[in-house]
């Protein structure tokens, strides 16, 4: 069977053991933990400079968007803005083409009138001889013998 001597003095095992214990601990620290404790310290302080930039980076980003969406807003009403003055310069336009129109078309309708009235007028002076003629025949027909 397996006996385990628990002697302090001489010295036994226990005594070995703990030394031997301390002794891997003092070395697993210097070669072992401290490197893994600095390699992580480095990477939680590169972390956080990283994180640092990120926030940074953010917020640049929201100040950018907020001047871009102002920028934005800006140009729209600009361009609302010329949109209406534009609308406006269109009406006008439109109304002094309309006033052009009907200007053109009333002096056309006053000189065809005109040469209607003309018309009308040379037409009565033929219908009138034509008139004349006709009832000179027509009486010499009626009476049966000539009227002059």
């Amino acid at each position: 069977m397996l006996e385990i001597d628990f002697s302090i003095w001489p010295p036994g095992t226990l005594w070995i053991q703990i030394f031997n214990f301390l002794l891997l601990l003092f070395l697993m620290n210097i070669f072992l933990y401290k490197p893994i404790r600095s390699i992580l310290a480095r990477r939680k302080e590169e972390t956080n400079a990283l994180e640092g930039t990120i926030e940074g980076y953010q917020n640049l980003s929201s100040e950018n968007e907020k001047g871009i969406e102002a920028g934005l807003a800006r140009i729209r009403k600009e361009g609302s803005s010329k949109k209406e003055m534009l609308k406006g310069q269109g009406v006008v336009a439109e109304k002094e083409m309309l006033q052009e129109a009907f200007a053109s078309a009333d002096s056309k309708m006053d000189q065809a009138k005109e040469e209607i009235e003309n018309r009308m007028t040379e037409v009565r002076k033929a219908l009138d001889q034509q008139v004349a003629v006709f009832s000179e025949e027509l009486a010499e027909k009626i009476l049966g013998r000539g009227v002059r």
